[in-house]
């Protein structure tokens, strides 16, 4: 579930743009939707904060992450609930991001609100500064308008990259230990070497779907067992 609120500002420049008649609503609305009602008040030169809040679960509440959005005068929130941080595509997300300008500034309360995912999380806001928009979280005081923010965000991008390679090497060294204990990796033969054996004598007398019926496997599967046994010899091919 996702929704567009729009924020009551706290500072005279942004009062200035919004007239009296508007007030915070939580009406879903599409991103184009979302963007005209933006241009009718906003100057496409006068940059915005948009935030945007997210809980896992129905039952979590927003309020925390919308009261510390209001207090640095974000004037768009809008939010998903009940949707994982795992996944990168949320409705509410898209509406923020397709309301985003050049000049504008994503605001999240914290940084786990965007994405859970390190290495996605650097994506997307390479994605932003590609865009010149800004993105700041509140918790980790990172901001990416300003030259520490830069710094605090590059650093994150190395850690990400460290995480993926450290991944790698730990999968690559359990593969490698694996194998020289005798452990076969992948998935599960479908046929037991006995089974294949048989399989073998039975297709020198029956077609094999009707083999392929009998050990409750593919026709495929006979087939590539046949090949590999024709290109080995007499040894039995694990399939």
């Amino acid at each position: 579930m996702s929704t567009h609120t729009k924020l009551k500002p706290a500072t005279a420049s942004l009062n200035k743009r919004v007239t009296a008649s508007r007030t915070t609503t939580v009406t879903p609305r599409r991103p184009s939707e979302t963007c005209r009602a933006r241009h009718t008040y906003s100057s496409p030169h006068q940059p915005v904060r948009v935030g945007y809040a997210r809980v896992s679960t129905d039952t979590q509440n927003l309020r925390l992450q919308l009261d510390a959005l209001r207090r640095v005068d974000c004037a768009h929130v809008f939010t998903d609930e009940g949707i994982s941080g795992s996944e990168f595509s949320r409705p509410g997300l898209d509406e923020a991001l397709a309301c985003l300008q050049e000049g504008d500034t994503l605001v999240v309360w914290r940084l786990d609100r965007l994405g859970r995912s390190l290495g996605k999380l650097v994506e997307l806001i390479n994605e932003l500064g590609q865009r010149k928009i800004k993105f700041e979280s509140i918790m980790e005081t990172i901001n990416t308008g300003s030259s520490g923010g830069k710094l605090v965000f590059h650093m994150i991008a190395a850690l990400a990259e460290f995480e993926r390679s450290l991944i790698s090497e730990r999968t690559r060294a359990g593969m490698a230990a694996a194998r020289a204990h005798g452990k076969r990796l992948g998935r599960k033969p479908a046929l037991s070497a006995t089974q294949q054996r048989k399989a073998l004598a039975l297709l020198s007398t029956e077609p094999a779907t009707a083999v392929a019926k009998r050990f409750n496997v593919h026709p495929r599967t006979l087939r590539r067992l046949l090949d590999s046994h024709n290109a080995v010899g007499d040894g039995c091919a694990v399939v």
